[in-house]
């Protein structure tokens, strides 16, 4: 009895030391995941695959995409039941933007594209030509939004000729109220019909429709998007952006929004290499341009498009890692 006790106790300390040696690599190997705002369009949900695919082959954490709307993810945000925005545009949520901040639940880690723009703009064909396809200059002299009198009957609405159109947003944004505004106080009411679109698809796809045909189109649209990285347009001047001009009757620019990475505070202590990571990332408005312009010519989802920047742009992803994260990223497109 006494040897066979023995060897029971001896058996039992070495499932015990066994289980002690596993536990560390058990922890490591789960370091817990990281969860997104993944919101409609597609700019924000590439930002967060790019960051994402990082985060998981070069840092360690396992990921999930939480859809919903602005209000929605941003509040689930501020409550701790989402960790990142990889795209807030702080205007637009301004009010609930600096609840979170005031009440600490939320931490600004600084610009992930700060030259975004929105405005009016027309085909670059139009005001210089375009010697490969044939097209002469239609209205060299176009500058600004006080041009466009001049030329309405080139941007003739062909439901009602009598005026121009200028093509606006969709109901429910608010740049369609303030196009509309910028119409009225511009004086172009007079001369352009308001042609409210149904949908960001029928607006963008009538600017690709027009340039695919070499016509003139004259109206609103902003960037990063797919249809500014792909076609050459121009932009028309505009009294610079007046904050007192702005609330009075909008004659003037849009302002350059503030589109930053948010993340909730506590982050910082489960997840501190990626918020590191986050604090270092940024991007610009034609990188992004170009990223959605090669998703929409291949067809492409928005992980091909993540994809895409990270086996084309080290040069700028490299900088917000270390060497070795950067090695595990580099091994994991392969």
């Amino acid at each position: 009895m006494k040897g066979k006790s023995s060897y029971l106790i001896k058996f039992i300390m070495f499932l015990v030391c066994m289980s002690l040696v596993s536990l560390p690599i058990v922890a490591s190997a789960a370091k817990g995941t990281i969860r997104f705002c993944d919101f409609s369009w597609d700019s924000a949900q590439v930002h967060n695959r790019i960051a994402g695919f990082i985060i998981k082959h070069g840092i360690g954490y396992d990921l999930e995409y939480i859809t919903g709307d602005t209000i929605m993810l941003n509040t689930a945000l501020m409550q701790g039941n989402v960790d990142v925005n990889m795209e807030s545009w702080t205007e637009n949520i301004q009010e609930l933007y600096d609840k979170m901040i005031k009440l600490g639940k939320v931490a600004d880690l600084g610009s992930n594209f700060s030259d975004n723009w929105q405005g009016w703009l027309v085909p670059t064909y139009v005001i210089k030509g375009d010697a490969k396809r044939g097209i002469k200059p239609m209205a060299p002299d176009l500058k600004s939004v006080f041009d466009l009198p001049k030329y309405w009957k080139l941007f003739k609405d062909p439901e009602a000729p009598d005026k121009g159109r200028f093509y606006n947003g969709i109901p429910g944004w608010g740049c369609t109220k303030v196009n509309s505004t910028k119409l009225k106080t511009y004086g172009l009411d007079k001369y352009y019909n308001d042609f409210i679109t149904g949908s960001d698809a029928a607006l963008s796809g009538s600017m690709a429709a027009a340039v695919k045909r070499g016509k003139a189109w004259v109206g609103y649209y902003w960037e990063p998007t797919w249809v500014l990285g792909k076609f050459d347009m121009t932009r028309l001047e505009e009294p610079a952006f007046n904050q007192e001009a702005w609330d009075k009757d909008k004659g003037c620019a849009y302002g350059a929004a503030k589109v930053n990475i948010l993340v909730n505070t506590r982050l910082s202590k489960d997840a501190p290499d990626v918020v590191e990571m986050l604090r270092k990332y940024e991007t610009t408005t034609a990188m992004v341009n170009k990223i959605l312009a090669y998703m929409r010519d291949t067809k492409g989802s928005t992980e091909d498009g993540a994809i895409w920047f990270l086996k084309n742009r080290e040069d700028v992803w490299t900088k917000w890692i270390s060497a070795d994260v950067a090695a595990k990223v580099k091994a994991a497109l392969k």
